[in-house]
């Protein structure tokens, strides 16, 4: 039998996902246990036991300064400001893809604009950002909308055009209004494709989050791995980058689920 036939059954399967996770483990604790051999106070690889006590300290020990758990405080502050960039990306992007991908009027300017735009590193108009919306909140969802949203729009701009022309003619055909077309025919097209559209999004809104913090922040999972980074704490490092990882995978499969669940004849819901 050929290779490219051959599909694992479903233990086989578990094994190979856990397989490359489980090496990487091995060797990172080899090579933690090597250097912590010849150096106890080495702090580029700790060992489990110190990434434990760092997040206990952190998740489960009231700050002496402040009195809050910072673990889960930085968390919250985090998952917030996405969450709220995330929210007005994906209503900015569905209108602006219906616009442009719908009505040839709004298509015309549009397309251009919003291709240009999804072309621009959301990183580089930062200090732009900061200036214009100030260091506090603002600024750090601004960016993760400046970076989502055209993306986003310029996908669904795309699926809006793929949708088949027989259909907006039949629906025309029985008297359908242009805004019938759009909430009865476009947007129960593209409500899915905008679920798949931001998990493919995540990784990107979970860059521009991070980076937002480590440079104007009091709070967040991005500013305290940058703000613990000059002591060198990789057993604090780590953990957290790990912690954002475990959000973003669960975000992720929540994501998927939800549109399995809301749009199971669509055929991205199934894949």
């Amino acid at each position: 039998m050929r290779l490219i036939n051959r599909y694992p059954d479903r233990p086989s399967r578990l094994l190979l996902v856990l397989m490359p996770f489980a090496l990487v483990l091995l060797v990172y604790f080899i090579g933690s246990a090597d250097r912590l051999a010849e150096n106890p106070n080495d702090k580029l690889l700790p060992s489990a036991a110190q990434m434990v006590d760092a997040v206990h300290r952190l998740a489960f020990e009231a700050d002496k300064r402040s009195g809050d758990y910072l673990f889960w405080g930085d968390t919250l502050s985090s998952l917030q400001r996405l969450g709220m960039g995330l929210g007005i990306a994906a209503l900015v992007g569905l209108c602006l893809g219906i616009a442009a991908g719908s009505l040839p009027l709004f298509g015309a300017p549009l397309s251009p604009l919003i291709g240009v735009l999804s072309m621009v590193p959301p990183l580089a108009i930062l200090p732009i950002l900061f200036i214009v919306f100030g260091l506090g909140e603002l600024s750090k969802v601004m960016l993760i909308v400046i970076g989502v949203a055209p993306v986003l729009a310029r996908d669904l701009e795309q699926r809006a055009r793929e949708i088949p022309s027989e259909l907006l003619v039949k629906a025309q055909t029985l008297g359908a209004t242009t805004w019938t077309l759009i909430l009865r025919v476009i947007l129960p097209q593209l409500l899915p494709r905008l679920l798949i559209a931001l998990r493919l999004a995540l990784g990107s809104a979970w860059l521009f989050l991070i980076a937002a913090e480590a440079i104007a922040s009091t709070d967040g999972l991005g500013y305290r791995i940058f703000l613990v980074r000059r002591y060198l704490a990789m057993d604090v490092i780590l953990p957290y980058v790990a912690w954002i990882t475990l959000l973003a995978w669960l975000m992720d499969l929540g994501l998927k689920h939800l549109t399995r669940l809301a749009f199971p004849w669509y055929e991205g819901g199934r894949a």
